[in-house]
C-alpha cells in the first residue's frame, strides 16, 4: 500500500462525497467541496492510493494564527493504518508554514486516543453551543 499525501491536492467532488459517506455514514451529499474549501480554508490534505481518494482533512482558519481541523476521514477499509495520523501531521506542518500558532480539533469521545495519543493534541478547556 502506497499512500500519497498532498497539501491542497486535487479531488473530485463526488469522490469526496463518497469518502464522507463511507467514513461518517450515509447519505451521500452533493457538496461543492471545491468552492467551499477555496472560500473558507487555509488548505486541505488528500490521501490517495493509486489515484483513488482514501483520506482527507480540511484545515479551516481565522485568517490569522488559528487553524481548525474539520472532516478528518479515512476510508473504512484503510482505517487504523496511520493514514489519519499522516493527514493530521501534514495539516499541522502546512498550518505552521502558514504562520499559524494553534491547531484546534474537536471530536467525539471515541476519537480521543487518535487525537491525543496518535496525533499529539493536548487537552484544553473549550466551550461549545449546539445551534
Amino acid at each position: 500500500m502506497t499512500i500519497k499525501y498532498e497539501w491542497r491536492g486535487d479531488f473530485d467532488n463526488a469522490a469526496l462525497d463518497a469518502l464522507h459517506a463511507d467514513g461518517f455514514g450515509p447519505p451521500v451529499a452533493e457538496t461543492d467541496w471545491r468552492e467551499r474549501l477555496e472560500r473558507y480554508s487555509l488548505g486541505w490534505v488528500c490521501a490517495n492510493e493509486d489515484g483513488a481518494l482514501v483520506g482527507f482533512v480540511n484545515v479551516a482558519w481565522d485568517g490569522g494564527v488559528h487553524a481548525f481541523l474539520l472532516d478528518t476521514v479515512v476510508a473504512q477499509r484503510l482505517q487504523a493504518r496511520g493514514i489519519g495520523t499522516a493527514l493530521v501531521a501534514t495539516a499541522a506542518r502546512e498550518a505552521r508554514a502558514a504562520k499559524c500558532q494553534w491547531l484546534h480539533a474537536d471530536f467525539e469521545a471515541h476519537l480521543r486516543s487518535f487525537y491525543f495519543d496518535a496525533c499529539g493534541f493536548r487537552e484544553t478547556t473549550a466551550g461549545l453551543i449546539a445551534l
